[in-house]
């Protein structure tokens, strides 16, 4: 076995040497059928679906850092598929029903907790949207139901429904399949069953560029262990994909900005599911090790820092202790920023692109951990047939040109 979670740890620590040799990436070949450039969830679910139903085994995965180091470990793990539009449904529902068998799937416990997302309202344009979210879901065959402020404290007794705090809390939309799973460990997983399957993941291997041959179609990828040969490169690399991209002359009608994240000192279980705000942009829930897990917003200004703007986690700490006081004595154990990549429309890109052999996976904002399934499921298909399927078929960067955008931050809000 060329690949273990243990080599995460090793890699974390500065590299993997002096550990056994199947702990050890494994030193790429001078040609693969396909390369994913990107080795988080969305690149390790494509990898592992490309292998397991398209029968393809000579594909790298290629990673600067260590597996999993990026976006994947650094999000709070919310799991759901509560959207307004039909094109969004599709695919978080997707993720959704792999999310459910995914531990069985890969023989991996990915710690998928179906607990419950639990979305407040706190103005009567808050109720009018969940409610419309709650029938567009019920349309579509998604659980999503509406709960009185009194029902939202019984299910969580944690929340503050007092009428005198500055945001009271009127009602909420409860998905109850919702919940959260462990980001490292669907990295983990997936990359376990790629493993198995044949496929190179090689870490410490950044892309340095990538080489088209003279009909204008990709031909291989510069990286720092030298040039790889392939006729198929898919890019997932949340937060860096316009550089990625423009190593190919492609520009991304993207965004970076800094998303903010902390935890809390372990306690006790005290918090029985997820609860957001996007009035007060602020969300909680409690992880298996005992942490309050607590979400703030994106940085207002376009930016690569992994760290963010000190207000804005103040701000979301504000709200949470009035929503929820109980959790007012606790200690941060600590504060960390992701970058996410931001669409026009705060959707995702799953398609083709101007250069013949380069497909690309981006732009999922705030939402990308919880569609990992489903992301990885499609953009194989994509990758190994080279066309979109039904689901993807909405978020080609054409919609761009065209004007069929699908804007779930306007109906929602936030995206998260």
């Amino acid at each position: 076995m060329k690949f273990s979670a243990l080599s995460v740890f090793t890699q974390g620590l500065g590299g993997n040497q002096g550990w056994p040799e199947q702990w050890r990436s494994p030193e790429p070949k001078s040609a693969y059928d396909a390369i994913i450039v990107g080795a988080g969830g969305h690149g390790l679910a494509t990898a592992y679906y490309m292998a397991k139903e398209h029968g393809m085994r000579n594909i790298a995965v290629l990673e600067k850092g260590w597996l999993g180091g990026g976006n994947t470990g650094r999000n709070t793990t919310i799991v759901r598929s509560n959207y307004l539009w039909e094109e969004s449904e599709g695919i978080y529902e997707h993720a959704m029903k792999l999310w459910a068998g995914l531990a069985h799937e890969l023989n991996y416990n990915v710690m998928y907790s179906p607990r419950g997302v639990m979305m407040l309202a706190h103005n009567i344009h808050d109720v009018q949207v969940f409610k419309r979210h709650v029938h567009a879901n019920r349309l579509a065959g998604i659980d999503n139901e509406w709960l009185t402020a009194e029902q939202a404290k019984d299910f969580c007794p944690l929340l503050n429904i007092e009428k005198n705090i500055r945001y009271p809390v009127i009602g909420a939309s409860l998905q109850r399949r919702g919940g959260t799973a462990r980001h490292d460990a669907v990295a983990w997983g997936y990359a376990r069953g790629a493993d198995r399957l044949g496929v190179d993941i090689i870490q410490n291997c950044e892309v340095t560029g990538i080489r088209r041959d003279a009909s204008g179609a990709v031909s291989g990828v510069e990286t720092s262990k030298g040039f790889i040969a392939t006729r198929r490169i898919g890019v997932v690399v949340a937060g860096n994909t316009s550089v990625v991209m423009a190593m190919a002359g492609v520009r991304m009608p993207l965004e970076s900005y800094p998303l903010q994240a902390l935890v809390s000192e372990p306690v006790k279980p005290m918090m029985p599911c997820v609860v957001m705000s996007n009035t007060v942009h602020a969300y909680m829930s409690q992880s298996d090790k005992g942490e309050m897990v607590i979400g703030a917003g994106t940085d207002a200004y376009t930016s690569y820092s992994q760290t963010g703007g000190l207000h804005i986690a103040t701000h979301t700490l504000d709200a949470i202790c009035e929503l929820f006081p109980a959790v007012r004595r606790l200690r941060m154990l600590r504060s960390w920023g992701g970058i996410v990549d931001v669409t026009p429309d705060r959707s995702p890109i799953i398609g083709t692109t101007p250069v013949p052999g380069l497909f690309v996976n981006c732009g999922w904002g705030t939402g990308g951990f919880k569609a990992t399934p489903g992301s990885g499921h499609v953009f194989a298909d994509l990758v190994a047939r080279g066309e979109p399927n039904a689901i993807a078929a909405p978020f080609t960067m054409d919609r761009f040109r065209t004007g069929r955008l699908i804007d779930e931050a306007a109906a929602a809000a936030v995206a998260h």
